[in-house]
């Protein structure tokens, strides 16, 4: 009996029912009533009772399955993982690695404890694999201020351009790729991009994330026409991208199986660490500290992004602070006029000042300086004062690690041309300002192997030789078939002379490959 029938006969048993309740009458009831017809019809509510008792009778019996409640993020992770871990030669090896090196563990641990509840709140809200929260560790390991020798930077490690492509804005104030809301939301952006364009597979898409989907797009394309798979383990990829999945797959399978490798991860709280506030302008960010009750140092490893002493003048205007300092700050804030929220000098107009000419030499913006000088148009008159903000102060903080005030102090000069005389190249110039080849060739639209001639003018930008355009990173390079000593010069922007010095090598002897090698290397250049 379907179910049409079995509603047809429960109504038809309703209907008898309230029949064989007239049999119960009186006849002096009947009589009374003589035209009432002999039933009654049952109560509307005991039939749409008995419908619903049988419509839940003819469902299968549905299992509700709670989420656990985690007091650790890293099991919320744990709980999550969905993707098949392969035990083949490239992941074990990564993992074994990683099982090996507890320490290092700890300092992720350490690094990401601000950001990973966050990230991992993301990357659920998307609806793709956890996994993906674990990505930035084998980018940055974490590190806010990472810059590979590529120019990648942040925890996501952001080439420039696609930096740009996806939203992160970049210039002399701020660099999005190091804002850790921003850069989550172009990562993730970028990722589901990649995973809908290479048909749905995230490994594929993991990869390309490294090297780029037009990289895999043509190793697959070659698979086609060859009739081979298309996953990612039967790729033509560069080498460091056929690590770079096994390396995420590697930490995904540690971080399942930690007690099986007696590795311990350390407790992350599983509750929001950091809040996003509007501050609605521009703020000097070691009064931002202050007001927050943090040191400068937290408050930069919280917004990396900012490069100099203030936020930037057109934004954005939102600072990461730690949840329980969030309050506080926003009360203090509240009592501080906008004009005193960052510091600033007084500046007398000049003949032929106007207010985008002024903005333009205090690195600054037209809106900032009318904002402090309460301005309602652009007009201003020679002798007037204004106030400008403070655009050469150098952060300076002993107890600020030595990587971040590189990347955020800075030391203006003026722009320059310089004169080559004899002796003079690309590399040699750019040692003495502090400044690439590649910068250098960039600037003067030349080659980086062109060569100079006597008298001839090169532009030494203004604000470039800046210690934010120097980090200076030693690296180990392993020689591959082919390198020569002038061709890893050439590679790095660092001299022959120094690497042999470096390396203590003798100019008799060949380089071999797999011979590695210590550059001192500036992984701020171009």
């Amino acid at each position: 009996m379907n179910n049409t029938q079995l509603i047809a006969a429960l109504s038809a048993a309703l209907l008898l029912a309230g029949c064989q309740s007239t049999t119960k009458t009186t006849e002096q009831e009947q009589a009374a009533t003589p035209t009432q017809p002999n039933y009654v019809v049952a109560d509307a509510n005991d039939v749409v009772d008995a419908l619903t008792v049988l419509a839940l009778s003819q469902q299968p019996e549905e299992i509700i399955e709670q989420t656990p409640e985690f007091d650790d993020v890293w099991n919320r992770i744990r709980y999550q993982l969905s993707i098949n871990v392969p035990q083949n030669r490239a992941v074990v090896a990564e993992r074994n690695y990683y099982a090996r090196h507890q320490k290092y563990l700890d300092r992720i641990a350490k690094r990401g404890q601000p950001y990973l509840h966050y990230i991992v709140e993301e990357v659920e809200k998307r609806q793709i694999p956890i996994e993906i929260a674990l990505l930035p560790i084998v980018e940055s390991a974490f590190d806010p201020f990472g810059y590979s020798h590529r120019s990648a930077s942040g925890i996501w490690q952001f080439m420039p351009e696609t930096g740009k492509r996806f939203g992160l804005e970049q210039n002399w104030w701020y660099d999005g790729r190091r804002d850790i809301t921003q850069s989550t939301r172009a990562a993730l952006d970028y990722l589901t991009y990649l995973h809908k364009t290479l048909d749905g597979d995230w490994l594929n898409a993991i990869a390309a994330y490294n090297s780029g989907e037009g990289r895999v797009l043509r190793a697959i394309k070659k698979n086609r026409r060859k009739h081979l798979p298309t996953d990612f383990w039967s790729l033509d990829l560069p080498r460091e991208t056929t690590a770079y999945v096994p390396k995420l797959l590697a930490l995904s399978d540690l971080l399942a199986r930690s007690d099986e490798f007696n590795v311990t991860w350390n407790k992350i709280a599983n509750e929001p660490a950091v809040k996003l506030v509007d501050v609605g302008s521009q703020i000097d960010l070691s009064l931002a500290a202050d007001m927050a009750d943090i040191s400068i140092t937290e408050l930069y490893r919280l917004n990396p992004a900012f490069n100099r002493w203030a936020s930037a003048p057109e934004g954005p205007h939102t600072l990461l602070l730690p949840i329980d300092k969030a309050a506080q700050f926003t009360t203090a804030l509240a009592q501080t006029d906008q004009k005193d929220r960052i510091r600033w000098q007084r500046y007398q107009v000049k003949n032929g000042d106007t207010l985008s000419k002024i903005a333009k030499e205090f690195d600054t913006s037209t809106n900032t300086i009318k904002t402090l000088n309460k301005l309602s148009g652009n007009m201003i008159r020679v002798g007037q004062h204004l106030f400008v903000p403070l655009s050469n102060g150098e952060i300076d903080n002993a107890n600020m690690p030595k990587s971040m005030r590189l990347a955020l102090n800075t030391a203006p000069v003026e722009s320059q041309t310089h004169t080559v005389k004899a002796g003079d190249s690309l590399w040699k110039i750019g040692k003495k300002y502090n400044v690439s080849t590649k910068q250098l060739a960039k600037w003067n639209k030349i080659s980086s192997k062109s060569t100079l001639r006597l008298g001839q003018k090169l532009i030494v930008k203004q604000g470039t030789t800046t210690a934010s355009n120097m980090a200076i990173k030693t690296i180990t390079y392993k020689v591959r078939k082919g390198d020569s000593l002038a061709r890893i010069a050439n590679q790095f922007d660092v001299s022959i002379n120094d690497i042999k010095k470096w390396n203590n090598l003798n100019a008799n002897k060949y380089l071999q490959p797999g011979q590695r090698l210590k550059l001192k290397v500036n992984v701020k250049r171009g």
